[in-house]
């Protein structure tokens, strides 16, 4: 007798994607060949045929599983499964072990079921047949099974370390094919609609070469901890040729804005096309979204997560220094030549996972950062720092926590130079309370195509209310730990400050319109008061740094006992429109002296020139395989200037693939119209994201959801 040939394997990638749930993968989906697509944990019935019928007195039949170049059972990368004729049923009592039993012979084809184990490695596994006589080893048969076979994390399974108990959660931050990344300012958060597409038939190919071109060891890739950290590194290229390359300067001839991306998908279809080049360009919010993207579909659940005035502590101080001359113009690099910098807003990621490597109640979310900031271990690369780690100021736990507690919690110290001082400069000002003045995320099962009802604030979870003993105690704490930080907390002598100044703030502006800098002055002394002071507007890249001066103005006025004085500086829109950069951001300094008594104060505040939004309309209902018409229209904001080098970029899971069309200039005070038209492939609630950019105005957004029957 001969040993049994294999005729043919057959895995039923869609009848087990429903207990897997991953139907909604591309990849199951595929009408010509569907691919397995699995997670751990999960039982998955398969047959195997062979030519002739299976003999249990005489054949031996074993099933093996492969994960990486070196495939070893000790390693947990290797498992080779008997098949035992009496084993019927699973017995379902070690969850971490393979286990396989036969469910049914008919003739020559065996249907088997098979336990994957919530701890196995993720990514591509390999399936063989090895096939014998008992008794007779040396005519072993080996048929290697051509079908990749995908395995996944399981957040839905207990045993897994990304377990998330809350289906409404996991409908959120796993299956959510479309979301929102929070930029603008804290005073007005402005939502971007973003297309995931998370189950596209690119995204897991691609998820997968990126963590082999991230280089972390097959054995890690169990490890939510580790995967999640080289998802960090590899998602930027600075060291490793990864996903996309940063630019914030406003140059992106040769490549794509960073705010004409729509969703992550083409990213990652023209990263596969390029053979692993990095694609210009991102931000952090371009960053996050795509580390959203690969985080989903690997099966971790992550959301996009915005804290506004972040701060970038580059000297592990703790706090944020900046330093301005005599005059009041601000000095980027301090006497160190440290650059510390508050962004007006950073976007990162929070992953859910347990940590082992930490002490109990430090599990939850964990946040990554895949924005080239500061090099964690020699790459740039961030997290997973505990969010209960970073509110209780623990910043000795990994990984990287003093560096998220810094942009959370900082203190922003304002220095001038003084003449008088031994180093040169003098302190004017301590701000507690300018750092995470505001953390948001979408909220979950909520969807507002026109407003921002699907905010959800978290800031408690990551620091306790401002001005609160429980959040100067974590700040100490923090402190304690950073032996740098401690020279910076000594907190100024306010007895002699008698006269108080209050920069107003400017929640938003209209883009194109006039505004005003004010700065209301009291002396609450008993005597004249002298004061010189400077106000002074700039444009400035989100990321904090300085781009070109708007307006500036500076004066020396007497303000009398008990009375009140206004400074205010008229900024027409002539004087700004050609100064701004990305964003639309604007800055505000101002600097004050009083002559009696050597009191100063400076103050900063920041606002965004608000767009109009790009209005989506359809008149016909949405039917699969049908084309329907889609109208895209706005006013060009600007009365006496053309927008120029028109693009729009539109795109919607299950209706269309991302696709960028060049527009004709759109005239002063024009209203721009244009259709598309989309044919859709897959039922459901889908969202059709626009983004609208020419030369004078970029990021002009819109979406809308549409009913697909």
């Amino acid at each position: 007798m001969e040993p049994l040939e294999v005729e043919m394997t057959e895995f039923y990638p869609r009848d087990n994607a429903r207990e897997s749930r991953t139907e909604e993968y591309e990849l199951v989906n595929n009408p010509d060949v569907a691919t397995p697509v699995f997670r751990r944990g999960c039982n998955v019935v398969f047959a195997v045929r062979f030519t002739r019928d299976y003999d249990e007195e005489q054949d031996v039949v074993r099933i093996s599983f492969g994960f990486g170049e070196k495939p070893h059972v000790l390693q947990g990368t290797r498992a080779i499964l008997p098949v035992f004729p009496n084993k019927k049923t699973l017995n379902n009592k070690n969850l971490d072990r393979w286990e396989m039993c036969l469910n049914q012979q008919y003739g020559n084809t065996l249907m088997l079921t098979l336990r994957i184990p919530a701890n196995v490695p993720v990514g591509i596994w390999h399936c063989s047949v090895q096939t014998n006589i008992k008794g007779d080893r040396t005519r072993r048969q080996d048929h290697q099974v051509v079908e990749d076979i995908y395995i996944l994390f399981n957040p839905w399974c207990r045993e897994d370390g990304v377990f998330m108990e809350s289906e409404d959660e996991l409908k959120e931050y796993i299956m959510n094919e479309t979301g929102k990344i929070w930029c603008g300012t804290f005073k007005n958060p402005k939502g971007k609609k973003w297309i995931f597409g998370q189950f596209d038939d690119v995204v897991l190919p691609a998820s997968v070469f990126l963590l082999e071109k991230a280089g972390i060891p097959v054995t890690d890739r169990a490890s939510p901890v580790a995967v999640s950290r080289a998802i960090s590194a590899i998602i930027n290229s600075v060291d490793d040729s990864g996903l996309l390359e940063g630019r914030w300067d406003g140059q992106y001839e040769d490549g794509t804005s960073p705010h004409a991306w729509t969703g992550s998908t083409a990213i990652l279809d023209l990263y596969l096309a390029t053979g692993g080049q990095p694609i210009k360009y991102g931000q952090c919010w371009v960053f996050s979204a795509a580390t959203v993207t690969v985080c989903r579909a690997l099966g971790i659940p992550c959301r996009s997560t915005t804290n506004y005035v972040s701060a970038h502590d580059t000297n592990c101080s703790l706090t944020v220094d900046k330093y301005f001359d005599l005059f009041g113009n601000k000095i980027e690099e301090g006497p160190d030549g440290a650059n510390d910098s508050c962004w007006n807003f950073h976007v990162w990621n929070d992953v859910w996972m347990t940590r082992p490597d930490l002490p109990a109640g430090y599990g939850g979310w964990q946040v990554i950062d895949a924005t080239p900031q500061e090099a964690s271990g020699g790459i740039f690369r961030c997290g997973p720092a505990s969010v209960e780690a970073v509110r209780r100021g623990e910043v000795g736990y990994m990984f990287d926590t003093p560096f998220v507690f810094a942009e959370v919690n900082a203190d922003v110290c304002h220095f001038q130079e003084d003449e008088e001082s031994d180093w040169g400069f003098s302190r004017t000002s301590v701000n507690q309370y300018h750092v995470g003045r505001r953390i948001i995320t979408k909220a979950i099962d909520v969807n507002d195509d026109d407003g921002d009802s699907d905010l959800l604030d978290i800031t408690r979870s990551f620091k306790n209310p401002e001005g609160t003993e429980a959040e100067r105690l974590a700040v100490y704490n923090a402190v304690k730990g950073v032996p740098k930080a401690q020279q910076f907390y000594e907190m100024p002598n306010k007895e002699d400050e008698d006269v108080f100044f209050d920069l107003v703030d400017i929640e938003s502006v209209p883009f194109g319109e006039n505004f005003d800098l004010v700065v209301n002055i009291r002396n609450e002394s008993e005597e004249t008061r002298n004061i010189s002071a400077i106000l002074s507007a700039f444009s400035v890249y989100y990321t904090g740094a300085t781009a070109k001066p708007i307006k500036r103005a500076q004066g020396v006025f007497a303000v009398k006992a008990g009375e009140t004085e206004v400074l205010r500086v008229h900024v027409k829109r002539e004087e700004y429109l050609d100064k701004l950069v990305d964003h639309s951001l604007i800055k505000i300094y101002s600097i004050a002296n009083v002559k009696e008594t050597r009191q100063t104060w400076s103050e900063e505040d920041d606002f965004t020139l608000t767009k109009p939004t790009l209005n989506i309309d359809h008149d016909s209902p949405f039917i699969v395989g049908m084309e329907s018409c889609v109208r895209f229209s706005f006013r060009n904001p600007l009365e006496d200037m053309p927008l120029t080098e028109c693009t729009v970029t539109v795109e919607g899971p299950g209706l269309s693939k991302p696709k960028t069309i060049s527009k004709p200039d759109v005239g002063p005070s024009e209203v721009v119209e244009f259709s598309e038209f989309f044919t859709p492939k897959r039922l459901g609630q889908r969202s059709i994201v626009a983004n609208f950019n020419s030369k004078e105005i970029q990021g002009i957004n819109g979406c809308a959801t549409v009913a697909i029957e």
